[in-house]
C-alpha cells in the first residue's frame, strides 16, 4: 500500500545520515573498488551499486562475490571503513542540506540522527560538517557491521518521548522504511542516495527528490 502523500501532525524529524543528508555514494563506491582491485575482482559502478546495496550489509558483500569461506567479515568490515573514511574525507552534504535543517528548525520541528554508520565515526563526521549541534540526539552503531537500526530506533523514539505517528523518518534505503514500518512512524524516502528510485517506489514508500519535500508535505513552505 503506498503511504499517505502530507506528513501532518509531524513535531520531530529522524534523519539517515550516509546518502540521505551526507552525499557519499561516490565515496562508498571509490572505497569498494580499492578493495575489489585488491582481489582481481571487476570494478562497482554507481547504478549496479544502487542495485545491489541493502540491509544486512554482508549481503551486499555476497552479491558482489565475496567469498566468506575465505574471508573474515571483521577483517573485510575494518578494511571497508578505513578505505571509506579516506574517500569521504571531502564528501559534501547534500544540495540545500543546510537550508533545509535550518528551516526544519525554524518550523519548530525537533531532530534525530538515525544511522548505521560507527557512533564516534558518525559524531565526527557530522561535526566536520558543521551540522552536528543541529540535532537532539544521534543515534549510531557500537560496530562496524551495519546489521540494523531497529533497536537503535526503538531506543531513539523512548529517548525522545514523542508519539511515533509525530516522528516522521527520513532515509535513502528501503532498510529506513521497515525501520519506521516496525517502530509505526510515517516515512520519507530520498532518491539519488544509495539505493535506486526502483527499489524505493517498490516498497511502497513516499519518494521525493530531495529533503525540501519535508517541509512542503507539512504545509512549512
Amino acid at each position: 500500500m503506498q503511504e499517505q502523500r502530507t506528513f501532518s501532525g509531524i513535531t520531530h524529524v529522524v534523519w539517515d545520515w550516509n546518502g540521505t543528508l551526507l552525499d557519499d555514494v561516490s565515496a562508498s563506491v571509490a572505497a569498494m573498488n580499492r578493495m575489489l582491485a585488491r582481489r582481481n575482482m571487476a570494478a562497482l559502478q554507481v547504478d549496479r551499486y544502487r542495485d545491489i546495496f541493502e540491509f544486512p550489509v554482508r549481503r551486499y558483500y555476497d552479491a558482489l562475490g565475496f567469498d566468506f569461506s575465505r574471508e573474515d567479515w571483521d577483517a573485510l568490515a575494518r578494511e571497508y571503513h578505513d578505505e571509506y573514511e579516506a574517500c569521504a574525507m571531502a564528501s559534501p552534504l547534500r544540495a540545500g542540506t543546510v537550508d533545509i535543517l535550518h528551516a526544519c528548525r525554524a518550523a519548530g520541528l525537533g531532530m534525530s540522527v538515525l544511522s548505521a554508520s560507527e557512533l564516534s565515526i558518525l559524531n565526527r563526521m557530522m561535526a566536520e560538517r558543521g551540522v552536528l549541534e543541529l540535532f537532539q540526539s544521534v543515534c549510531g552503531l557500537s560496530n562496524l557491521h551495519a546489521v540494523s537500526k531497529l533497536e537503535l530506533g526503538r531506543k531513539l523514539l523512548a529517548e525522545t518521548g514523542v508519539p511515533a505517528r509525530e516522528v516522521l523518518f527520513v532515509g535513502d534505503t528501503v532498510h529506513d522504511y521497515e525501520v519506521a514500518q516496525e517502530l509505526h512512524c510515517p516515512c520519507l524516502l530520498l532518491a539519488g542516495g544509495h539505493q535506486s528510485r526502483r527499489r524505493l517506489a517498490a516498497c511502497g514508500a513516499v519518494v521525493a527528490e530531495n529533503a525540501a519535500a519535508v517541509l512542503e508535505w507539512r504545509g512549512a513552505v
